[in-house]
């Protein structure tokens, strides 16, 4: 890294927000830009490349911004605007970074990060397009490939299928690969194709649905339930139990799309209503502000959760 050093001028209060408590702050954005941020006063001094340098710039000036308005600057909003200065400077989008590196778009995207980093079993709740699947994906990679975990387990339930796959040809990941497809395309998105068949190939990358996890302990490994507001009661009581030494699990879904015959069956609004709080579980919850997709999404969602706000006021 070139020694090259950059004063950038700022207010106290915006030093103060931009260094954060015990410096961790200004440690996201070194490890994000790989730059060294000092502050000698009246304002941060960046080392690194020109290119580095400029990326973390734009996000210091970003935090610089909130905290000169009397915003509060917390963790979550490092992570934001780090994920847009990557965006800013026409580096890659957070969809096609590799290794494992993801930033968040929203302050939503960024806690749920946090509380993933953090808890040994993480629920991530909202709309389609709010990246649940694929920051849980993003998080389960980068740690089986710092060699955090042994093992990346993905595993949803097949209610289209009842569950019942033995009548499809093919070997079970044939059998799970239509069901898996958005968790695939995650995948290859931050591994690339090769590393993912080789990790496939290696076992270190399973998927199942939930039936195939009963009797098991899963432990030293990074588990996904997707799309669990497909799952039954029973079904959610027995994967969560599943975690072993060394486990995490992060557990998806959108509790307003149950496809089971009878949504009141659905297990993931009953744990979460049963574990939040509970010591060592996380809840993040995203609402249409966090989707990500097509702006047109965002407002689908909208209209959908007002539809159903006047049903249950009629």
């Amino acid at each position: 890294m070139s020694r090259t050093p950059e004063f950038l001028p700022l207010s106290d209060v915006a030093v103060r927000a931009v260094s954060g408590p015990n410096g961790r702050h200004a440690a996201l954005i070194e490890d994000a830009f790989k730059v060294l941020i000092e502050t000698p006063g009246g304002g941060v001094t960046i080392t690194g490349d020109v290119k580095a340098r400029a990326g973390a710039k734009r996000a210091i000036q970003a935090l610089a911004h909130r905290a000169d308005a009397d915003d509060e600057v917390v963790e979550a909003d490092v992570r934001v605007a780090v994920g847009e200065a990557h965006s800013a400077s026409g580096q890659a989008s957070p969809r096609a970074v590799r290794k494992g590196s993801v930033s968040p778009k929203t302050k939503g995207q960024a806690r749920y990060m946090e509380a993933m980093a953090s808890h040994p079993l993480c629920f991530g709740l909202g709309p389609a397009g709010t990246g649940k699947t694929f920051l849980a994906v993003a998080q389960g990679a980068g740690m089986l490939l710092r060699g955090e975990v042994d093992r990346l387990i993905v595993t949803r339930p097949a209610v289209e299928a009842g569950e019942k796959l033995g009548f499809l040809p093919g070997d079970l990941n044939e059998k799970v690969d239509p069901y898996m497809a958005p968790v695939w395309e995650a995948l290859t998105d931050i591994m690339g194709a090769d590393q993912l068949r080789r990790r496939r190939e290696k076992l270190e990358i399973e998927v199942a649905p939930i039936a195939f996890m009963r009797g098991r302990t899963l432990s030293h490994a990074f588990v996904i339930v997707d799309e669990a507001q497909n799952c039954s009661r029973l079904q959610m009581k027995m994967v969560l139990t599943r975690l072993g030494e060394g486990a995490r699990m992060v557990v998806t879904g959108d509790p307003t799309q149950v496809d089971l015959l009878n949504p009141r069956d659905s297990g993931l609004a009953h744990a979460v209503s049963i574990l939040e709080g509970v010591e060592g579980v996380a809840v993040s919850r995203f609402t249409s502000a966090d989707v990500v997709r097509h702006p047109l999404v965002e407002r689908i969602v909208k209209a959908y959760d007002a539809d159903a706000l006047q049903t249950t006021t009629r």
